[in-house]
């Protein structure tokens, strides 16, 4: 796990090996639906470690089998918000390690002319000020979804948010980071640069038609 630091402070990016395998089977095109969906959600699970690294804890005085001692409980609770669709896809990873996180909708689609984010659906739990909100989104692309869906969480009452993505790149780091320099951002690379139609290369194409088939 490295720092990209430079001119994007708070940018950590997972070197972890089999995280870094598993990208490179999602990048495959030759990888079906069904192992896409498997290999995200472990990736998903993985990542979610290195985003919660830092997260503060309590102490809690509980009962072993054989004695009373003392352990850890998280200060805040836990939101997880994927953004629709192919935020979906990494869902089900995370709730698995955290059954009982509370998890929100913002959901999203890219104007393919502009490329700017348009909005659709926007559900969320009301204790968003008291939470440690998790934002993911498989691509980091443009930046525009997630700088948008930040923006419409702060305004709700977050004040703890990290985002969390697979595969990042320059212009999106550095949209995102400039727009909301408070938020810790966490991927698994950082690709090469942005074609002429937004897409990440060599990235993985679209993550949702992938995860979902929908090619």
């Amino acid at each position: 796990m490295v720092c990209y630091s430079n001119a994007m402070q708070g940018v950590t990016v997972i070197e972890h090996p089999i995280i870094q395998a598993r990208v490179t089977q999602l990048r495959d095109v030759e990888t079906s639906p069904a192992q896409f969906a498997e290999h995200l959600r472990q990736i998903s699970a993985l990542l979610l470690f290195e985003m919660t690294r830092s997260l503060l804890t309590t102490p809690v005085e509980i009962q072993t089998p054989l004695t009373r001692t003392t352990g850890a409980q998280l200060v805040r609770p836990l939101i997880l918000v994927p953004i629709l669709r192919a935020g979906l896809g990494m869902v089900d990873g995370m709730a698995r390690i955290l059954p009982d996180v509370t998890i929100g909708h913002i959901g999203m689609y890219r104007d393919e002319a502009t490329l700017e984010p348009r909005h659709y659906y926007f559900r969320l739990p009301t204790n968003l000020a008291e939470g440690e909100v998790l934002l993911v989104d498989p691509m980091l692309a443009t930046g525009n979804s997630a700088v948008a869906a930040i923006a419409l969480l702060k305004k709700e009452g977050a004040t703890s948010i990290r985002f969390g993505c697979l595969i990042s790149c320059p212009e999106g780091l550095l949209t995102l980071t400039t727009a909301h320099p408070d938020v810790p951002v966490f991927t698994a690379a950082i690709d090469e640069k942005l074609n002429e139609k937004g897409y990440i290369v060599p990235g993985l194409g679209d993550a949702g038609d992938r995860y979902f088939g929908t090619l």
